[in-house]
């Protein structure tokens, strides 16, 4: 057996990072296509938050995050739906008002101390048995929505004013889809920390872009390339002794890139100049 699976944090953390490496592309590939990519530092931002208010408390974090995030989620699609704010607009101001409270609430009961710096950049010591029956939780519940609702997800995410016309229920596919997403970024603060955890919502999602034709084959490949990033990121950051958020989260840009030269010589091969 490899060294690195006779340790139990390391299997618990591998099985983490797939699970959340398979679920941020799968619902960032539509959060992508609505240009929301940011919602995801946002919800990130309102889970430290959470966080913080479940330190100061003594409650459990992740729960009090769960529920910030799940809230801020409702509270910018309700304002992005009904047009009260721009939807950029309403993620900044949810994110510079969370950070803000955030900064306050930490500086103001323990400070920056070891726990909060896990929440931050990710620590797979802190992953417990719990963790990965929420994660698998989730699990279940989003392939549930994504399989149910793909054709829904699909048009609301090309055009919702042809969705709403067709009899889809934009506003609650929309508000699920949000809720799931701060569910997932709050549990991925275990494996890749606050500050990075937009990056397998992203960056997996724009690589199968330029890789891939058709939305379900655009899944396929993200969660692949989720998973791949989050594995092997995990290993590099295991033997190089470094933040495993920061591994994963490299290993993912150098995978897009390899993926951007990929599509280019593709292209090229396809239609050569003349």
């Amino acid at each position: 057996m490899p060294e690195i699976l006779q340790y139990d944090f390391m299997v618990r953390a591998f099985v983490a990072s797939a699970v959340i490496g398979a679920l941020a592309p799968a619902l960032g590939v539509f959060l992508f296509l609505r240009r929301l990519s940011l919602i995801a530092d946002t919800l990130a931002h309102v889970a430290l938050m959470g966080v913080a208010i479940g330190i100061a408390t003594r409650t459990f974090p992740p729960f009090v995050a769960l529920i910030a995030t799940s809230s801020a989620a409702a509270g910018i699609e309700h304002l992005r739906s009904r047009r009260l704010l721009p939807g950029d607009a309403a993620l900044a101001i949810a994110l510079y008002t969370s950070l803000a409270l955030a900064v306050v609430i930490i500086s103001a009961s323990s400070g920056f101390n070891r726990d909060i710096f896990g929440y931050l950049f990710g620590s797979v010591l802190s992953i417990t048995t719990v963790d990965l029956w929420l994660m698998f939780g989730l699990g279940v519940v989003t392939v549930g929505f994504v399989l149910l609702l793909f054709a829904e997800l699909a048009q609301t995410s090309l055009d919702s004013d042809l969705a709403r016309t067709s009899g889809v229920r934009v506003d609650t596919v929309n508000l699920v889809l949000a809720v799931l997403a701060g569910a997932t970024i709050t549990l991925s603060m275990r494996v890749v920390g606050v500050l990075l955890v937009g990056t397998l919502v992203v960056i997996p999602v724009f690589a199968a872009l330029r890789v891939s034709a058709g939305l379900r084959q655009t899944m396929a490949v993200a969660i692949g390339l989720g998973v791949l990033s989050a594995v092997v990121g995990l290993v590099i950051a295991f033997y190089a002794d470094v933040a495993p958020g920061g591994a994963i989260s490299l290993t993912a840009v150098v995978i897009m890139l390899l993926a951007l030269v990929a599509g280019y010589i593709r292209d090229r091969l396809i239609r050569p100049s003349s």
